[in-house]
């Protein structure tokens, strides 16, 4: 197996390459859909329908927004998480897809890249559930780890023979530090992922935001430390500056 790193729009994307065919660590955005064929046919010389499985981790513009395209263009299975409803179902769900496309699209800006169209369907139909501890179908020495916390629905991919952990959103690195990712929809669950990742002693841990790193026990507490007791969301973000900006010395 080799794995492939190379720039996404505003994530890394991690496509591993087998003799029998491709296999998409995450969903990517919807901008690199032509990054990802691109690479396949011209770097790895290999027809696009060697893409076999897209892994989508979570719902977010960044990790699910190229699957839909991908799959009509190649051909691939998508496989995700169990869940019992769609993340961005009803009103709030519709709201907070275009907040999260909004955000992306900010993350864009500050990085420099240039304004590209991101949108993607808010409801994944995939054609593969992945549980806790499943392998990936076709590629079987990646087993399956519930991750949740940033959302209710957050796989990472632990590549046994390598002991190397794909963990997606699960932290990410700001100025040279490790830390939780905005938002976190379930804190307690999210203290639990980090514990679980920390036990499975990983040679390495590859991120979407961040690279491929060794964390020393220090840097995993302090990212428990840093773990939010209470939700991390827009809407209490928003609620927040609203408070702030209608009662001067809220939150202080």
């Amino acid at each position: 197996m080799q794995l492939h790193r190379f720039g996404g729009y505003i994530q890394t994307i991690y496509l591993a390459e087998y003799d029998h065919g491709l296999l998409l660590l995450d969903g990517c955005s919807r901008a690199d859909v032509g990054t990802v064929l691109r690479f396949i046919r011209d770097k790895l010389r290999r027809p696009i329908t060697d893409l076999k499985l897209v892994v989508v981790t979570h719902m977010h513009p960044d990790h699910a927004g190229a699957a839909g395209r991908l799959k009509a263009l190649t051909g691939c299975q998508i496989a995700s998480g169990e869940a019992e409803r769609h993340w961005y179902s009803g009103l709030d769900g519709r709201l907070m897809h275009l907040t999260d496309v909004a955000l992306a699209q900010y993350v864009a800006t500050r990085l420099k890249r240039r304004r590209r169209n991101i949108w993607y369907p808010a409801k994944l139909h995939p054609d593969v559930v992945l549980s806790d501890g499943q392998p990936l179908p076709g590629f079987e020495e990646w087993q399956t780890v519930t991750t949740h916390g940033h959302t209710d629905r957050d796989i990472s991919l632990h590549h046994l023979p390598s002991r190397r952990i794909y963990v997606a959103d699960l932290m990410v690195k700001v100025k040279g530090r490790y830390v939780p990712p905005f938002p976190i929809f379930h804190p307690n669950r999210y203290r639990e992922s980090l514990a679980k990742v920390r036990e499975l002693e990983p040679h390495s841990v590859i991120l979407a935001h961040g690279g491929e790193v060794r964390l020393t026990d220090k840097e995993y507490d302090h990212l428990a430390t840093l773990a939010p007791r209470k939700p991390k969301t827009h809407w209490r973000a928003v609620k927040a500056r609203f408070q702030r900006a209608l009662l001067p010395g809220a939150g202080h």
